[in-house]
């Protein structure tokens, strides 16, 4: 199997690039800098197209859109959430994975079962809306509605999608307080990529594998 994981420096990504090479597939992961095992600024529409031809005619099994930031955390109402925040979150985490996904098209489509799995958040769900980091949980809400009508148009070309919150994980941007570690949450997730089929297109689950409300 072929893997291909946006945002694979660090965190997350980082752990769940190494779960499957361990696991014995091969596995591309992308980052912005010029350390990442394929370079990729998910803001940068050529920076998709470079990536694309990079990977030539291979097929690709599972797209994991994984990059994503969260700039607005600690911002106030008064003074917070300037305009240049909102562009930067949507730039990345919603027409990142969108142009990931738009990219990888054909590479998706020569697999026999091609997967997509979009890392959202629970912060993303209307059920889950306490105040606060609104460019966040705004920019999360688009990528699950992405996610969902992506499943809705890809079911008939034997692509699945899923929508995942990856639990709040002790990373960079979970912070040292979190709930579960790295390890927990890219197990949890990889056990659910694996899960992911047709008949579960369009689901939007935790980390651990319940059904999470929109």
């Amino acid at each position: 199997m072929t893997v291909v994981i946006t945002g694979a420096s660090r965190g997350i990504g980082a752990g769940l690039a190494a779960h499957y090479q361990s696991a014995g597939h091969e596995v591309i992961g992308t980052g912005r800098s010029a350390a990442a095992q394929l370079q990729l600024d998910v803001n940068q529409p050529a920076s998709h197209k470079a990536m694309a031809e990079a990977l030539g005619d291979r097929v690709v099994d599972l797209l994991v859109c994984n990059a994503g930031v969260y700039l607005d955390k600690g911002h106030d109402l008064d003074s917070g959430y300037g305009a240049d925040l909102w562009a930067q979150s949507f730039a990345t985490n919603v027409t990142g994975v969108f142009l990931s996904i738009q990219a990888l098209m054909p590479h998706l489509r020569r697999a026999k079962a091609g997967k997509i799995a979009i890392i959202s958040s629970q912060m993303a769900s209307d059920n889950r809306a306490p105040g606060g980091s609104y460019i966040y949980r705004s920019s999360k809400a688009a990528a699950l509605n992405l996610g969902l009508n992506l499943a809705k148009d890809l079911k008939p070309e034997g692509i699945a999608v899923g929508i995942y919150h990856p639990g709040w994980v002790q990373t960079d941007m979970g912070g040292d307080a979190a709930d579960i570690t790295t390890d927990e949450a890219v197990n949890g997730l990889a056990a659910r990529f694996d899960a992911l089929s047709l008949e579960t297109t369009g689901c939007f689950e935790t980390w651990d594998g319940r059904a999470h409300p929109y």
